[in-house]
C-alpha cells in the first residue's frame, strides 16, 4: 500500500493503516493543542523510528518533537520538518558521523522493493573543516541502508556546499556490498553526479576551492527526489525548478564490480590511497534486508584527517557542546515538506537493525575485543600505571578502542613526559609479553599498524626527536638490552615519515654505559639521519609512510635467527635476517661506521659479548613507545631531545601535540617458525 505523506489523508478514518497507526503513545499524552508537530506536517511517520543527534532512537515520532533537532516550521507559505545535526555529539551504530534521520521500521529484499519521494531544501552544512576531504560541508538528505550484513548503504543522497559558494552539488553515492567475509575495510563508494560535481571534486588545498558549480543547487532552493526498487533494480529520479530533471538506473542484485579490473578510475582517485580497494559480491544487495532513510545525517565530523582523508573532515565542534555549534554554523539542517513511502507486502519488522544498532555508539568496545592476544600482555601506560590483566581493561587517555571511518583500532598513547619505567627517559603505553624466551627457543610477533601523531617539539640534532617505537623485542636478563626497536619517525613539516628499525648490542662485562644501536632503514632513513642544528630538518623521504598510513611488520625469532620482515601498500616490501647468539662487533674494529659518526662522539663505543644475546630470556613489546623527551640535549645529543613537556601536564601535553599515538587493527603473538 502507498502512504501518501499528504495532511489531509489523516481525514480518511477509515483506512486500515491509520487505524493502526501508533497513535496511542506517551508522546500523545503531553501533546500542546497549540504545537504544530512535524507528524502534522507530514503523516508517516509511524512508520518510521527517528533517530536524533544525540543518539537517542525516539520511536516513531507521532506529535513529537524536539527544539534542537526536529521540529515543524513555517517559511511563510509552507510548513515544513525540519532535521538538524550538529558537527560532533552522539552517533548512532558505528557511524563518525551525527543524524537526525528517520529509519524505516520494516525492511524488504531488493525483490519486494518499495518506494520513497520527498521534496525537501537544505538550509545549512558546516562552513568549517577540510575541503580536501570528500565528506566535508556535506549532508547525506535520503538512504537506502542495509539491515544485514555489512549494513552497507546501496544508496546515498548528498547535498555538498564549499564555504563562498552560492551554489553547491547535489550527487548520490552507490557503496559496494564488500566480498569477503567478515571485513568491510576494502569498502568504496561510487559516486554519480546530478546537479554539479559528484563526490570526488576536492580542494586542491585548504585555500584553493573548486570552481562554484554552474547548474549547482543554492541552500534553500527545493529539490524532489524518488526512489523505487523493484524487481532487484533501483529506479532514481530528482526534480528541481530550473534545472534539468535527472534519472538513473542501478541494479542491486548483480554487480558491476566482483573484480579489481572493474574498479572505477574516481574511485581509485579517492579510495585506493586510504586502502579501501575492496571488491563487491557477485549478487551485491541480493537476499539482504533494506529500508529507507531520510533526514539530516551530516557528513562533516571534527575527527582528524589523518585517520581517514575521505571521511574524517577535522572540522569545528568545540568540544561536542551542540548550542556553540548550532551557534555558528556548525551543523546542518534540512527541511522537508512532503514525502511518501511505500509499504509492500513481503517487508517484515527491522527492530534487529535498530536493536543491535541503539546505544552503540555509547558501549565501551575494549581493545581486548579487538587484538584478542591481550590475555598475552600486560601494559604500562604513560602515567606509569601497570595493568596485568588486560580483559574488559581501557584507559581513554592511554589505551583504548577507535573507529577510522572502516574498521576498529586499537590505540596507544603517550605523552612526551609522564611516569617512566625504571632505567628509561622516556614514557610508553605499551604491551610487556608475560611469556619469556630464548633466541634458542624462539617467539613470533606480527602488527598491523599505523602512527597517528609523533611530537611536533624536540631538537632535529637529536636522533630519537619525534619519533616513537611500535614494537621490540626487549632482553629480561643482563643488561636488559633491546635486540630489536621498529620506529617511526616524522620530521615536523613533512608529510612523509621513516620506519627503520635498531640493533642494540649486548654490551660485554659489566659496565653497560658504553653500548650503541645500529639502525637499518626500511622505508625512509635510518635513525643517525638528524639535523646540524635544533631546527634544521633533512630532506623530506621520498619513499616515506604518511602518518596515518598502514603498514605491517612481523618478527620472527627461530634457533636464535631473528626474520624481519616489513609491508606497506605502495611501497616494497623489506626482510632483513640477524644472528641474535653470534655477535658481529666483539672488537673495536667492527663498529660500524654509522655508531662512530653517532653514537662514539658521547662516548658509547662498547663491544658486545660474543654469544650476543644467546641464553637469555627475552619478551615482546608492542605499542607506543614515545622516544621524545624534554630532557635536555647536552646530557646525550642521541636520546635527550628537549622537546616541550607542559612540567609534565599530559592534558596539556595532547593539547599542543607534544605526544606520540599508534594503533593496532590486528596482531598476533606466538612461537616462532621456520621460514
Amino acid at each position: 500500500m502507498i502512504i501518501k505523506l499528504l495532511p489531509q489523508l489523516l481525514l480518511i478514518a477509515g483506512l486500515a493503516f491509520l487505524q493502526t497507526s501508533c497513535k496511542t503513545t506517551t508522546q500523545d499524552a503531553g501533546k500542546d493543542a497549540n504545537t504544530v508537530y512535524p507528524s502534522d506536517v507530514i503523516s508517516f511517520f509511524d512508520q518510521f523510528k527517528l533517530i536524533l543527534g544525540n543518539g537517542e532512537n525516539v520511536g516513531a515520532p507521532i506529535n513529537f518533537e524536539d527544539k534542537d533537532y526536529f521540529y515543524a516550521t513555517n517559511d511563510g507559505k509552507d510548513d515544513w520538518v525540519v532535521y538538524r545535526a550538529p558537527n560532533a555529539g552522539n552517533t548512532h551504530g558505528t557511524s563518525n558521523n551525527i543524524r537526525t534521520e528517520l529509519g524505516q521500521s520494516k525492511k524488504w529484499s531488493p525483490m519486494v522493493g518499495g518506494k520513497m519521494t520527498a521534496t525537501c531544501k537544505v538550509m545549512n552544512v558546516s562552513p568549517t573543516g577540510d575541503p580536501t576531504v570528500a565528506a566535508t560541508h556535506s549532508v547525506v538528505i535520503g538512504q537506502i541502508h542495509s539491515a544485514d550484513g555489512h549494513e552497507n548503504e546501496p544508496f546515498k543522497l548528498f547535498y555538498k556546499k564549499f564555504p563562498g559558494h552560492k551554489k553547491g552539488s547535489v550527487f548520490w553515492n552507490y557503496e559496494i556490498n564488500t566480498a569477503g567475509g567478515d571485513d568491510n575495510s576494502g569498502r568504496w563508494d561510487y559516486s554519480y553526479p546530478i546537479w554539479g560535481y559528484d563526490f570526488s571534486v576536492v580542494a586542491k588545498d585548504k585555500n584553493t576551492l573548486p570552481e562554484e558549480p554552474k547548474d549547482g543547487i543554492e541552500l534553500g532552493e527545493e529539490i524532489t527526489y524518488e526512489v523505487h526498487v523493484k524487481d532487484g533494480i533501483m529506479n532514481l529520479k530528482f526534480m528541481s525548478e530550473g534545472h534539468e530533471t535527472k534519472t538513473f538506473t542501478k541494479n542491486l542484485i548483480k554487480s558491476d564490480y566482483t573484480t579489481k579490473a572493474d574498479m572505477p578510475d574516481q574511485v581509485k582517485r579517492i579510495f585506493v590511497p586510504i586502502g579501501q580497494d575492496g571488491v563487491e559480491r557477485a549478487g551485491a544487495y541480493a537476499k539482504e534486508g533494506l529500508f529507507f532513510k531520510q533526514g539530516a545525517y551530516n557528513q562533516t565530523n571534527g575527527k582528524d584527517p589523518a585517520v581517514n582523508g575521505v571521511w574524517c573532515s577535522g572540522a569545528e565542534t568545540h568540544g561536542g557542546d551542540v548550542q556553540k555549534q548550532f551557534a555558528d554554523g556548525n551543523y546542518a539542517e534540512v527541511w522537508f515538506k512532503d514525502a511518501t513511502v511505500q509499504v509492500n507486502e513481503g517487508s517484515i519488522s527491522n527492530d534487529g537493525y535498530f536493536a543491535a544498532n541503539d546505544g552503540l555508539a555509547k558501549k565501551v568496545v575494549y581493545p581486548h575485543e579487538v587484538i584478542p592476544f591481550m590475555d598475552k600482555f600486560k601494559i604500562l601506560m604513560g602515567n606509569g600505571t601497570s595493568v596485568e590483566d588486560l580483559t574488559a581493561f581501557e584507559h581513554k587517555d592511554f589505551f583504548f578502542t577507535v573507529i577510522d571511518g572502516t574498521r576498529r583500532w586499537v590505540a596507544y598513547k603517550t605523552p612526551n613526559s609522564g611516569v617512566t619505567s625504571k632505567n628509561s627517559s622516556n614514557t610508553r603505553t605499551e604491551l610487556h609479553e608475560k611469556r619469556e624466551w630464548t633466541p634458542e627457543e624462539g617467539g613470533k610477533l606480527s602488527g598491523i599498524c599505523k602512527v597517528m601523531h609523533v611530537s611536533t617539539s624536540g631538537d632535529a640534532r637529536v636522533a630519537a626527536s619525534y619519533s616513537t617505537v611500535v614494537g621490540q623485542i626487549h632482553s629480561g636478563e643482563g643488561h636488559e638490552n633491546e635486540p630489536c626497536k621498529i620506529f617511526y619517525k616524522k620530521f615536523p613539516g613533512h608529510e612523509k615519515g621513516s620506519v627503520f628499525w635498531n640493533y642494540e648490542i649486548n654490551t660485554a662485562g659489566d659496565d653497560n654505559s658504553g653500548r650503541w644501536d645500529f639502525s637499518y632503514p626500511v622505508w625512509g632513513y635510518d635513525f643517525s639521519v638528524v639535523g646540524s642544528n635544533p631546527t634544521d630538518f633533512p630532506t623530506e623521504p621520498k619513499d616515506g609512510i604518511a602518518l596515518g598510513e598502514e603498514f605491517s611488520y612481523e618478527i620472527n625469532v627461530h634457533k636464535g635467527i631473528m626474520y624481519l620482515t616489513f609491508t606497506s601498500e605502495g611501497h616494497e616490501t623489506k626482510t632483513f635476517t640477524k644472528n641474535l647468539i653470534k655477535s658481529e662487533y666483539t672488537t673495536k674494529s667492527d663498529i660500524p661506521a654509522q655508531t662512530q659518526k653517532l653514537f662514539v662522539p658521547i662516548g658509547q663505543d662498547g663491544v658486545e659479548r660474543a654469544e650476543a644475546y644467546a641464553g637469555e630470556l627475552n619478551y615482546f613489546k608492542q605499542g607506543c613507545y614515545n622516544q621524545t623527551n624534554g630532557k635536555a640535549p647536552e646530557k646525550n645529543m642521541v636520546w635527550c631531545a628537549g622537546a616541550e613537556t607542559h612540567g609534565g601536564d599530559i592534558a596539556k601535553q595532547y593539547a599542543t601535540g607534544n605526544y606520540s599515538e599508534v594503533w593496532f587493527r590486528a596482531a598476533t603473538v606466538g612461537e616462532g617458525t621456520t621460514k
